[in-house]
């Protein structure tokens, strides 16, 4: 199989360019996607990886796959040289328009960094089951991702409600790592 990017630079390496013109190649077809087939792809792909490489590390992949597309999710789309309100105002836009879930911050503080927020009718998980289990770490990743570019700092983001453990909103809990 041809690597498609092998024209860049770092061919495995991702960039935000290599997303493409989705509005020229997708002409009838448009932007937007069934929920369904994102799912497919995204457990499919964490079954794959939890055969091979065992549950936990194939989670650990989903948060650095994560945090890269939050990296660069924040650097191509956000303000993040604005005041957080504003910064925060832009980031629960964007998701809300690009139909990834419906951000609210919970609770910030500017001292410590430390952030509590929900997202609504998430993308990856509103609608399973309740199997007693969070299972939104790509997200994890996306969300310190994100925080990581705005604030200059590390961030450890986990899950601590989701869909699929019975609630209705996924809830993360994002703390900056030491220096």
């Amino acid at each position: 199989m041809k690597n498609i990017f092998s024209q860049y630079d770092n061919p495995t390496k991702f960039t935000w360019e290599k997303l493409g013109d989705i509005k020229e190649g997708r002409g009838d077809l448009g932007e937007d996607m069934p929920v369904l087939v994102y799912r497919l792809m995204q457990y499919t792909m964490l079954d794959v990886l939890s055969e091979s490489l065992g549950e936990e590390q194939a989670n650990e992949y989903f948060r650095k796959a994560g945090f890269l597309a939050g990296t660069a999710f924040a650097q191509n789309t956000l303000d993040c040289k604005a005041e957080f309100k504003d910064f925060a105002a832009d980031l629960q836009k964007k998701l809300k328009e690009l139909k990834i879930g419906i951000l609210r911050i919970e609770e910030f503080n500017k001292d410590t960094g430390d952030i509590e927020l929900t997202v609504g009718q998430d993308l990856d998980c509103s609608g399973l089951p309740d199997i007693g289990d969070t299972v939104c770490c790509y997200d994890e990743g996306f969300i310190a991702g994100i925080l990581q570019v705005y604030s200059d700092k590390k961030y450890i983001v986990r899950e601590i409600d989701c869909w699929a453990n019975g609630d209705r909103v996924c809830r993360f809990r994002g703390t900056p790592e030491p220096d």
